[in-house]
């Protein structure tokens, strides 16, 4: 049932009659009949009032936002508010699976053996920390929470044919796969070990302030099975945050698609899918999740994080040894964990759906200080240097979303969930699906302010090169190129309530 504030909250937008108008010959949502398609369409529209915060803006993530809890490490880890006792029972045994530290095969843990053979992290916790962000390695720690994507371009007519058909997003490295794990069971060689190296690179903004940007560059050591392919190619990626998941997957993807292949942007922001083919299905699919928008939902997401990080089959993903290839015979002769006792995958679809239902359900935390004059001000800030027009702020989730915690909310991620080509600067060379070299997916930024707080080692962007938000923007370019330039050219009181805004989120 609609509570009287949403329709109060609807009703009375100015310009009301326009909208309905509007809503009725343009596209429509199957989920909605015509008076909550104009509801929506005038709860979403852009702010044009900086005075106050908008109604329902200090709940990003509708009645599943979690209120009044301590602002610590933990505030990443609770449950979608909206819960009902079963739901947060699953969401109990999901967290335990989540946080299980996996085994190598044969053990004594019969259900929870299957570790590798070769690994990134023991468990899904182990590179999102607190269900936060991963960390960039010190110099001489092993790299845990950032690894390395690994492709080569395709050389035959077959492999172009498997990528043309989405059969594949990349063309794997013959020898390492398409993940660089620097970890291994006991008596097998881990694949190389993942090295940087930081250039300092040093801006000028309006001012006279001065920002020292570093710039990473990659190599691998230790390589453990001979050398790669000379035209590899290596994608670093760093563990993102884990709130909001499935209110991302509640949104109607007639709503992400209609911000896409735009023409006449001023700034030249075009935006394109992500589309892949479903492994359990065949069907083409849009890509929500990763950071080149790589997987379709949570379930597979989770299904290929199993796999290539933990080396763990799952229905999705069956191969008992992960990322194993042909040519690491030592690899795919070791035992495996998958017991009959318990079917034909180390992750039962039983376990994958209780860790993909935690994944779901992490609940995204209250705004904090949104009402406070310079945090308004900075929100004006965001829209007029035009941030807004990637990092969409609200959508309403469909009315049929296949959980009831996730239907019909009002919730803010700032994110169109689009790729973009964001300059040569944060490119990485690899192409992977419809994703090209330079192109990034939008990351959503709900709860971007309080990474430090739930890691206090967290950083940003796909690599975590930006210690700062300031430092994320700097090193936007591409389609962001006018909005970065935009920030530069602020007065440094300016940038800072622009900071402050985003970091209220």
């Amino acid at each position: 049932m609609r509570s009287r504030r949403w329709r109060y909250l609807c009703w009375a937008v100015p310009g009301w009659a326009a909208i309905v108008a509007a809503a009725a010959s343009g596209p429509r949502r199957p989920d909605l009949d015509a008076a909550d398609r104009a509801r929506v369409e005038a709860i979403v529209r852009p702010a044009a009032d900086f005075a106050a915060v908008e109604p329902f803006e200090t709940l990003p993530a509708g009645a599943a936002t979690v209120r009044g809890k301590p602002l610590t490490r933990d505030v990443f880890s609770f449950p979608s508010a909206n819960l009902d006792f079963a739901a947060r029972q699953r969401f109990a045994i999901g967290n335990g699976l989540f946080r299980k530290d996996w085994v190598s095969a044969p053990a004594s843990t019969q259900a929870s053996d299957g570790l590798g053979p070769l690994f990134n992290a023991r468990a899904c916790q182990g590179c999102h920390l607190k269900d936060g962000r991963g960390v960039v390695p010190a110099d001489g720690e092993p790299a845990v929470s950032l690894f390395l994507r690994l492709s080569v371009p395709p050389r035959s007519s077959e492999e172009r044919r498997l990528l043309a058909e989405r059969r594949v997003a990349v063309i794997a490295e013959p020898t390492y796969g398409t993940q660089l794990q620097n970890f291994a069971v006991p008596g097998l060689a881990a694949e190389g070990q993942l090295r940087i190296d930081w250039e300092a690179v040093p801006i000028a903004l309006a001012g006279g302030e001065t920002v020292t940007l570093r710039r990473p560059a990659y190599r691998i050591t230790d390589l453990g099975y001979g050398p790669m392919r000379e035209d590899v190619m290596v994608s670093p990626r760093i563990a993102p945050p884990m709130i909001g998941l499935g209110l991302i997957e509640a949104i109607d993807e007639g709503d992400i698609l209609a911000r896409a292949g735009r023409r006449d942007d001023p700034d030249g922001i075009v935006g394109k899918p992500s589309r892949m083919r479903d492994p359990e299905n065949g069907r083409i699919v849009l890509g929500r999740f990763g950071w080149k928008g790589g997987q379709p939902d949570v379930r597979h997401q989770a299904a290929h994080a199993f796999s290539g990080d933990m080396g763990l089959s799952s229905p999705p993903a069956a191969d008992h040894w992960g990322d194993c290839t042909a040519r690491q015979a030592a690899c795919r002769v070791l035992p495996h964990g998958a017991q009959p006792a318990f079917g034909p995958h180390e992750v039962s679809g039983e376990l994958l759906d209780f860790v993909a239902f935690y994944s779901t359900h992490l609940a995204v935390p209250e705004r904090r200080d949104a009402d406070v004059p310079r945090v308004l001000a900075g929100k004006r800030l965001f829209y007029e240097a035009r941030c807004a027009q990637c990092h969409v702020p609200k959508y309403v989730t469909r009315r049929d979303a296949a959980d009831p915690a996730h239907r019909f909310q009002l919730i803010w991620p700032y994110s169109d969930f689009l790729l973009h080509d964001m300059g040569e600067g944060l490119a990485d060379g690899r192409p992977e699906g419809d994703a090209g070299p330079r192109d990034w997916r939008t990351p959503p930024l709900w709860g971007v302010g309080l990474a430090t707080t739930v890691e206090p080692r967290a950083t940003f962007l796909h690599d975590g090169r930006a210690r700062s938000v300031l430092e994320a923007i700097l090193w936007h370019g591409g389609e962001a190129q006018a909005a970065r330039d935009r920030v530069v050219a602020m007065t440094p009181a300016q940038r800072a309530d622009l900071i402050r805004f985003v970091e209220s989120l």
